[in-house]
């Protein structure tokens, strides 16, 4: 299946000692691009995160932010840590004694100091599996979501290969009469210009141009390349960079078409092909 490389997941679990939430936002980039924003706490869980992410997802720039919500913040009753608060007030005194214009420790940053009211240390090994079963839950979730997205891209890529199909389609039986009525417009102004009736001359000279009008192997490479494009879709996966090559290939070949046009219908083809191609290749950077 083919995956579009924006998507996005949140996901919050209850464990024991409170509630973990873990968000998932993801855009396209050439390559793999992991951001966390982690809680200090669990940092030491991000390394076991960036391979779980890795093992899912190949292309995309993703933003992973995880953070806690105790239980116990507003179920218990706050309380001064006494024996740490004895502490901080005889750590102070010998600090001001060393530096008498060291400013004295304010309330409030006594109160935010850590483990100051109660004991509100996170266990990190108590919610390594949730964390780790949570963020399974939210790939799997950005999975569901990417590929939704790449489900629409995919319906919108066959729409325009359908439409070049039907353009190369419509240009091939012209080729025949839009040559030859050329040919016979060329083969006058030689006349006119040699002014003689060196026939052989004139039939290689046409024959020489007619080599280099003739676009049916540009024809036959737009329709093999879009066979191409229906069958990289069709096998899904990581196709971004196949499919971005192929546009590149086929944007070659109308180009080429357009510069050997010899009809005003074939101009205007190679011109609808490369819009086409254009809308095609903005869509395929979202696809990983």
């Amino acid at each position: 299946m083919i995956q579009s490389m924006t998507g996005y997941a949140a996901l919050a679990r209850e464990t024991a000692q409170g509630s973990l939430f873990l968000e998932l936002k993801s855009v396209n980039n050439r390559f793999l691009d992991l951001q966390f924003r982690v809680i200090e706490e669990l940092r030491s869980l991000e390394p076991n995160l960036r391979e779980l992410i890795a093992a899912k997802i190949g292309r995309g720039k993703i933003d992973c932010r995880v953070s806690f919500t105790p239980a116990h913040a507003t179920a218990k009753q706050l309380s001064l840590n006494a024996e740490l608060l004895a502490q901080l007030a005889v750590l102070e005194l010998e600090v001001r004694a060393s530096m008498p214009e060291a400013q004295p420790l304010r309330v409030g940053e006594v109160l935010r100091w850590p483990g100051m009211l109660g004991d509100t240390a996170i266990a990190a090994d108590e919610l390594r599996e949730p964390c780790l079963a949570l963020m399974r839950d939210a790939l799997a979730e950005l999975g569901a979501t990417r590929a939704r997205e790449g489900g629409k891209l995919r319906d919108m890529i066959l729409e325009r290969v359908a439409k070049m199909q039907a353009l190369v389609d419509k240009v091939a039986p012209l080729l025949p009469l839009a040559v030859a009525a050329y040919q016979e417009k060329l083969a006058a102004r030689l006349r006119e210009a040699l002014a003689s009736n060196d026939e052989e001359r004139i039939r290689q000279e046409i024959s020489v141009f007619g080599i280099k009008v003739d676009v049916a192997e540009e024809l036959n490479r737009l329709a093999a390349h879009l066979q191409e494009v229906r069958r990289v879709l069709d096998a899904g996966g990581a196709a971004g960079k196949r499919l971005d090559f192929l546009m590149q290939e086929l944007n070659r070949e109308a180009n080429t078409l357009g510069s050997k046009s010899v009809s005003r219908e074939v101009s205007e083809a190679a011109i609808d092909l490369k819009l086409l191609i254009e809308q095609m290749r903005e869509q395929i950077q979202n696809i990983e």
